[in-house]
């Protein structure tokens, strides 16, 4: 029996055991967490991720080697994939990390990209800001996720204090000052490819976030042919470049018709989650297949779908429950402020249904706002 191993032992990796549990696949995540939700269901490896002795007896233990999040020190999954298969490759994994080796890699890949500039001292920033143009973004290149690690700049007047929050970032992880992109709409595309370089994706997904945190993930989303056909063909190109393998997410603004690269994910992906019910086969399945070299599954989608995050703390489970199209995922987390604790999904062969259902949830919940954006777009 094949026991894949993960790194990182939360909900990402959770739902992958789960996927992989049909397919007869055993598990072994390494996490530095005693807590790690992943836990509940397969065996774990307490350890530090840069602990070599910890990291050679992952490597005896397992057949190969993926990740459950992408801030995994890169020389960790390099010094693995010297004793076992990696996928994705640290390349990947780490070009991924970095924001301003991300942008790079997506601007020579003719890949839209906002305006950025590198940020290392106090008067970089201002050169920065002349150069990129104000409104902007400073973030860390590495490290940051939901919205952490990131100051908006709207005029001169808050260099001083952007400076002043992330400074002591500068020197540890480096800075990146972003041109701030007045978007029309948010949009991800999940994509897989395998060991063989076939390239799959799921439909378009449109997303909507709450304090840098994913709140909503409509698919498919309502769009014109050209801008799913552009979203793939931008994943298609990162995929290649990076000989990647594995599911991953593309983070795309829409501006205006076009498209302007956010940031990829390579892993499998919150904006993905919906495929567990909503595909033929879901993101985190076809994550494995693509690993241990197995035919890809189809990425159809099954009718629409609405995931929506719980954040910081579950709501009233028998509410979903209640809706014939409803599906719950609870990941055994305590609450916490911030926290992604679960989700729900909500499926429908027809746009209308779903957004009745969306009503529903969305008033017994009494999350009218998170629910309105994805409902009036399948009323549109």
């Amino acid at each position: 029996m094949i026991t894949v191993g993960i790194l990182g032992g939360g909900q990402l990796a959770r739902m992958m055991a789960l996927a992989g549990a049909p397919l007869g696949l055993r598990f072994l995540v390494m996490d530095s967490a005693a807590d790690a939700c992943a836990a509940q269901f397969v065996p774990l490896l307490g350890a530090d991720y840069r602990d070599e002795d910890a990291l050679a007896e992952f490597a005896r233990r397992v057949d190969v080697v993926t990740f459950d999040f992408e801030n995994v020190p890169a020389e960790s999954a390099e010094w693995l994939a010297a004793r076992v298969p990696v996928f994705p490759n640290p390349r990947a994994l780490a070009v991924a990390q970095d924001r301003l080796a991300e942008k790079s890699l997506f601007r020579e890949l003719g890949i839209g990209v906002p305006a950025f500039a590198a940020v290392e001292t106090r008067a970089d920033l201002d050169r920065a800001a002349r150069e990129v143009g104000l409104p902007a973004i400073l973030k860390t290149r590495r490290l940051g996720y939901d919205g952490k690690g990131q100051f908006r700049i709207r005029s001169e007047a808050d260099l001083d204090a952007a400076w002043a929050a992330l400074a002591a970032q500068a020197d540890r992880v480096g800075l990146i000052l972003e041109a701030f992109v007045p978007f029309d709409r948010e949009v991800s595309v999940v994509a897989v490819r395998g060991r063989d370089g076939e390239f799959r994706a799921y439909p378009l997904t449109e997303n909507w976030h709450e304090s840098g945190i994913l709140s909503a993930s409509l698919a498919p989303a309502s769009a014109e042919a050209s801008l799913h056909e552009s979203a793939l063909m931008a994943a298609r190109r990162v995929a290649e470049a990076l000989d990647y393998v594995g599911v991953f997410a593309l983070e795309l603004f829409v501006r205006d018709g076009q498209l302007l690269a956010n940031e990829m994910a390579p892993r499998v992906h919150n904006s993905g989650h919906w495929t567990i019910e909503g595909a033929e086969v879901s993101q985190f399945e076809n994550h494995l297949r693509a690993v241990l070299g197995l035919p890809l599954g189809n990425t159809a989608s099954r009718g629409v779908s609405c995931m929506l995050n719980w954040i910081g703390a579950l709501p009233e489970r028998d509410v979903v429950l209640d809706e014939a199209s409803g599906h719950w995922h609870d990941y055994g987390k305590s609450p916490r402020e911030g926290r992604k604790v679960g989700h729900a999904t909500l499926r429908a062969d027809a746009p209308e249904e779903l957004a009745a259902a969306l009503d529903r949830v969305g008033a017994a919940l009494d999350r009218r706002e998170q629910v309105a954006p994805p409902a009036t777009r399948l009323r549109a």
